[in-house]
């Protein structure tokens, strides 16, 4: 589960103790933070603009398998989930509170780990770690991260603005981190059989750092704003294409046609998918955990964008209400279903 022999049990420091070993190392940089931990709230002198507030809960055994994730990596990823909300604002995120729930088998060594992540996800997007809280658990290791952004009210961008011929654009490349996903679950299942057994991962990378160590798109916000793009609307991938395009269509009232051999994906990816035979359409439609953003680009930006590596048109909005559909590789058109991650449908 983590790299250190040495085991010191939480009881030997108790509740405050831990949170101040745990945030020692922890500075304030962002102009907007007043005061950060170390009193009973955190103290914000919040600018001229809106503030985004998002929280993201993730449970062990339900979003992570300490088998395979390094808690470092979780730390890291934690934090990851939530800045990609933020960016899905078209806001700056500039600070997070961490809470933990965490049961007796992990002592002081592991949650060193777990915020060795958190430290560099902050110290690698510049934000403050203001608060958060600490309590024990009966069930193995809960996380939970507020992230708090801002951005000027005239850039702020929901989900409910896309319009009839807007362009539907993304970001990056899909499919990936549900890959690394395949591969993680096999090596587990083969060192079931044989905990002898040390799986060589290294044609695998791409695909499972993008699972383990996933990146949110901060360059993407200041790509938008150096080509002085405001989307119609944005959400972030985190529960597959399919899934966000329907959120994207039903908050804004509208439909959707994408192409097929538009959506953008890792030539590791494709691979994977042919060896696990998983057809890799369904991979780039149903996986998530990309944390791209997806978003409705103006057509009269498009010029902006056209050439851009970064940044992939793979449709456009229609006017048919929440009807969205797929034009294959062979020219059929074909009724696009929401087939990705859904909390509280999971056997």
């Amino acid at each position: 589960m983590f790299e250190n022999k040495s085991r010191t049990p939480l009881s030997e420091l108790g509740e405050f103790k831990l949170i101040e070993h745990l945030t020692k190392t922890f500075t304030v940089s962002d102009e907007t933070t007043v005061l950060g931990v170390g009193d009973d709230a955190a103290v914000l002198q919040l600018k001229d603009e809106q503030t985004v507030v998002t929280n993201d809960l993730l449970i062990e055994g339900i979003h992570f398998d300490l088998t395979y994730v390094p808690l470092k990596h979780l730390g890291y990823k934690a934090v990851m989930v939530n800045l990609s909300d933020v960016y899905a604002m078209n806001a700056v995120p500039k600070q997070i509170t961490v809470s933990i729930a965490v049961s007796n088998r992990f002592p002081l060594e592991a949650l060193e780990e777990l915020y060795t992540g958190i430290g560099l996800a902050c110290k690698n997007y510049k934000i403050d770690m203001i608060g958060g809280d600490t309590s024990s658990s009966t069930t193995g290791l809960m996380i939970s991260i507020t992230a708090i952004g801002q951005a000027k009210k005239e850039k702020i961008t929901y989900r409910s603005g896309a319009k009839p011929n807007d362009l539907l654009v993304m970001s990056g490349d899909i499919g990936g981190a549900y890959m690394g996903l395949q591969v993680l679950e096999r090596e587990k299942a083969v060192f079931k059989v044989n905990p002898n057994n040390q799986p060589d991962l290294a044609q695998y990378s791409y695909c499972v750092e993008r699972q383990l160590k996933p990146e949110a798109r901060k360059d993407i916000i200041e790509l938008l704003a150096e080509l002085d793009i405001t989307p119609n609307a944005m959400i972030d991938i985190s529960d597959g294409l399919s899934s966000e395009i329907f959120h994207l269509c039903k908050t804004s009232g509208v439909g959707c046609d994408i192409y097929e051999e538009k959506l953008p994906a890792d030539p590791q990816t494709i691979s994977i998918a042919e060896e696990f035979k998983i057809n890799s359409t369904t991979a780039l439609l149903n996986g998530g955990e990309d944390y791209e953003l997806l978003m409705a680009i103006k057509t009269e930006d498009y010029d902006k964008i056209k050439s851009h590596p970064l940044l992939t048109t793979i449709g456009h909005f229609t006017d048919q209400k929440e009807v969205c559909n797929m034009t294959t590789g062979l020219g059929q058109s074909i009724k696009l279903e929401a087939q990705g991650w859904q909390n509280f449908n999971q056997e």
